[in-house]
């Protein structure tokens, strides 16, 4: 049961990873979605999106990975 919630909470901003990998894709395709009225914004929106969803994820397993032990020295806490 613990590793199906750790599944889920990896899924979650991983589907808003690629949510925001498929605005900045249509913004330079030109295609303007309903919710952003300039393309410049749904560019920008999908980029904090990506860059948060990844930015979760590698903190989760970095979290993870030092509580087993499993680091680098540089990355372990001192």
């Amino acid at each position: 049961m613990v590793r199906f919630i750790a599944l889920l909470i990896l899924v979650i901003p991983g589907f808003l990873a690629g949510l925001g990998i498929k605005l900045m894709r249509d913004m330079l395709f030109g295609i303007s979605h309903p919710l952003f009225p300039f393309l410049w914004l749904q560019f920008i929106v999908g980029l904090l999106l990506f860059i948060g969803g990844l930015g979760f994820i590698a903190g989760f397993i970095l979290r993870r990975d030092r509580k087993n032990n499993k680091v680098q020295d540089r990355f372990k806490k001192s």
